[in-house]
């Protein structure tokens, strides 16, 4: 059986300190986090364990592991949790990752800014 599938995280919201500017890295804000985890779940679907998955707990909790971190740019962040993804789960096939700053301090009436990532995991192309 030939499965495409994705593990995901919607919309984890987090405060952190990311920023070019000092001020950013000082008070923080709210940001967004959303992932998919592209994994072939096909044996999951027949032995209904966790261990033949990504467990999307875990996830949270990488996400949030690498969110704590300051940075100025998000996409130094993003790639950061992505990289966390491939090393957790070396059967990773790809990652997307959005993430968004919820109020970016540039004068603009705006729902948020910030960074969308698609990434392979070259061991697995």
């Amino acid at each position: 059986m030939k499965v495409q599938s994705c593990i995901y995280i919607k919309d984890l919201r987090l405060y952190a300190y990311h920023g070019v500017l000092p001020q950013e890295r000082r008070v923080g804000g709210e940001y967004l986090v959303s992932l998919r985890v592209h994994y072939n779940i096909s044996r999951a679907l027949i032995t209904d364990d966790v261990a033949d998955t990504v467990n999307y707990a875990e996830l949270c909790h990488l996400i949030e592991r690498e969110m704590v971190l300051p940075s100025q740019l998000l996409e130094h962040v993003a790639g950061r949790i992505a990289h966390a993804v491939f090393h957790a789960y070396p059967e990773t096939i790809a990652v997307d990752i959005k993430l968004t700053k919820m109020n970016p301090p540039m004068g603009a009436d705006c729902a948020g800014a910030g960074v969308e990532l698609h990434l392979i995991n070259d061991k697995t192309e």
